[in-house]
């Protein structure tokens, strides 16, 4: 990049390349972008379900609607990349704000549930790619220095942007065209500071990456598997805390003020885990911590459910640290890779996240049935469990290869 004010400095190339001039308007044009659609999600999606839930529909089919925005994200992954390189990543981030725009303001003028389907896949498809492409940019364009405090600072803005959304629908209601129409304009809003850092864009267009999305799965298995975790986690406790919450004798109040405390903490942790994580030459041993962090919580809940302020330190010292996992492992990515094999890379990692997504509350739902209501606990600590070992098996390979 040509400019000097404005910068952090320079950063080495992954690849052992000339070092890179590394924009501050770029990075914070990709996070406010980023986090514009954050608060437009947390808007969209309480809105949608209670709409739902008005109408009468059952859980099991609001569940589905749900489930269609990983479906979306799963299906999408693999073209963003591709439709980037031709475009240019700032104006294929204007182009899926105006798609996730249109298909939000959609729900209100065709609200039959076959629209509400399609809608989904398309709303959540363009807001998959604005986080593949926004993640990229923020990742290539932080120097190897300082990547875990940009993209810590990244994770609480967009924490913050997502605790916002509701905050925003509480005020605004559920009737009428106001709600869809305020989502409508912040997306919309989040156009403008892509478009001007476009000089300042990551480019693709004479890159082209080595491997496909897929393959990026397994070549850093440690980033994708802590995202598939971490939203299969995030997303079964969305789903089935409150469930769990009123089983062991919370109320709705209490539950919110735990889900509150749990939110809490995503906000509090990412800055100091990415600090930490600058420090470290092995970021996997930091991704083991996390795990571990949330592991331990996951399986200390049937022992201390029965004390509720020890419950709301829990929950807030193990959402935000396991929450972890998204920030480290996107990191991990970033320390590693670069161009556009860091742009595959990061598709990898939202793919990964979108199927925990599809299959997290299925397995702690089923492990709920099997052990009630402690399956959702055990499932949970199981799911980092697998992850921990993963780590302790490459770790141990690669000790041994030497």
């Amino acid at each position: 990049m040509k400019t000097v004010e404005n910068t952090f400095g320079t950063a080495a190339d992954p690849r052992g390349g000339k070092p890179k001039q590394v924009s501050i308007l770029g990075v914070v044009a990709a996070i406010a972008t980023i986090t514009s659609v954050g608060v437009a999600i947390g808007l969209s999606y309480p809105l949608l379900s209670f709409l739902l839930e008005q109408r009468g529909y059952s859980p099991t089919l609001i569940g589905a609607n749900t489930a269609a925005a990983g479906v979306a994200s799963i299906v999408t992954v693999p073209f963003v990349n591709p439709l980037a390189r031709r475009l240019g990543v700032a104006f294929t981030l204007a182009l899926s704000s105006v798609v996730a725009a249109a298909s939000l303001m959609g729900f209100f003028f065709f609200p039959s549930i076959a629209a509400w389907f399609a809608l989904r896949i398309v709303f959540h498809g363009a807001l998959t790619a604005s986080f593949i492409l926004s993640e990229f940019w923020i990742n290539s364009s932080a120097p190897d220095a300082k990547r875990g405090l940009v993209l810590g600072i990244y994770a609480t803005v967009l924490s913050v942007g997502f605790a916002t959304g509701p905050a925003l629908l509480a005020l605004l209601g559920t009737a009428g065209v106001m709600p869809f129409a305020v989502g409508t304009g912040i997306i919309l809003l989040s156009i403008l500071p892509a478009l001007a850092a476009y000089a300042h864009q990551p480019e693709l267009r004479s890159d082209k990456p080595t491997l496909p999305v897929w393959r990026f799965l397994w070549l850093v298995p440690l980033a994708t598997m802590a995202a598939f975790v971490f939203g299969a986690v995030e997303q079964a406790g969305l789903a089935l805390f409150p469930v769990y919450g009123a089983r062991t004798g919370y109320t709705e109040t209490q539950i919110a003020l735990l889900l509150m405390a749990l939110a809490f903490g995503n906000v509090v942790f990412q800055i100091p885990l990415g600090l930490v994580s600058d420090r470290m030459k092995d970021r996997s041993w930091l991704l083991f911590a996390c795990a571990a962090a949330g592991a331990i919580g996951s399986i200390s809940l049937p022992i201390i459910i029965d004390w509720p302020s020890a419950l709301a330190v829990g929950v807030f010292i193990w959402g935000g640290v396991a929450a972890g996992l998204y920030t480290v492992g996107l990191v991990h990515l970033g320390a590693r890779l670069s161009g556009s094999d860091l742009a595959q890379a990061n598709a990898a990692f939202v793919l990964a996240y979108a199927i925990g997504m599809v299959a997290g509350p299925q397995l702690a739902g089923i492990a709920m049935d099997l052990a009630n209501p402690h399956g959702f606990a055990y499932a949970l600590a199981a799911m980092f469990g697998i992850y921990m070992v993963l780590i302790v098996f490459r770790r141990g390979r690669e000790i041994v290869r030497k």
